[in-house]
């Protein structure tokens, strides 16, 4: 019994030690403790605030400077940007690209349909001219698009709603022109010949068609 009774006061010790440390690490409840809703619940003033640094669009710091662009075609292109939010320089060339072979290949071969729908009005009347003339002297053409070696931007500019870029072609053509006797009156029938052209297409930033039209040519 002795024993039994040591060993009571010793655990009741133990015990009485470990109450007082938890009381000391956690404190008293005073019965205004926030319930673990309110403990994870973001005040009001803290959510308004996280929101709005959300929302937040950095700003360059005072004094600081955005570099402009430094030359006019860029300045137009820039203009042409910020009215048509679609515009992209890189696929703009790419779809010039593709309308530059389509075009003189349409030309020399006389076909009205493809060339219709891809230039103005007034260069479609120029074409359709020159083809007649060809037709009327019952002239053969052989053409081969050997290949394009570069198109750039060379020229830009807003007119009201109305981008306007202008675009020069370097390609690698083959054309022979060939009277009714079969006599070659015009080209090379294998060289291939160095053409330069100066294209400038045309679209209204406005409208929903994103297609751009060829409005002017000239030649390099």
């Amino acid at each position: 019994m002795p024993s039994q009774f040591v060993d009571i006061i010793l655990l009741a010790m133990i015990a009485g030690f470990i109450a007082f440390r938890l009381y000391s690490a956690l404190g008293r409840r005073t019965g205004n403790e926030r319930t673990p809703e309110e403990q994870v619940r973001v005040p009001d003033a803290a959510r308004a605030n996280a929101s709005a640094k959300d929302n937040v669009i950095p700003l360059p710091e005072r004094g600081a400077t955005v570099a402009a662009p430094s030359t006019p075609v860029a300045r137009a292109l820039m203009d042409i940007k910020l009215a048509d939010r679609s515009f992209d320089e890189q696929k703009f060339v790419e779809g010039a690209r593709a309308a530059h072979e389509m075009i003189v290949t349409a030309f020399a071969k006389g076909d009205r349909a493809t060339l219709e729908p891809l230039v103005a009005d007034d260069v479609f009347a120029a074409f359709d001219s020159a083809i007649k003339g060809r037709e009327q002297r019952n002239e053969r053409v052989d053409f081969t698009f050997v290949g394009l070696n570069t198109a750039r931007i060379s020229g830009a500019e807003m007119k009201g709603k109305t981008a306007e870029v202008t675009v020069t072609f370097e390609s690698d053509v083959i054309q022979a022109v060939y009277d009714p006797n079969g006599r070659l009156v015009e080209g090379e029938a294998k060289t291939p010949n160095r053409v330069t052209d100066i294209w400038t297409f045309a679209r209204d930033t406005k409208a929903r068609d994103p297609n751009w039209t060829l409005v002017a040519t000239a030649g390099g």
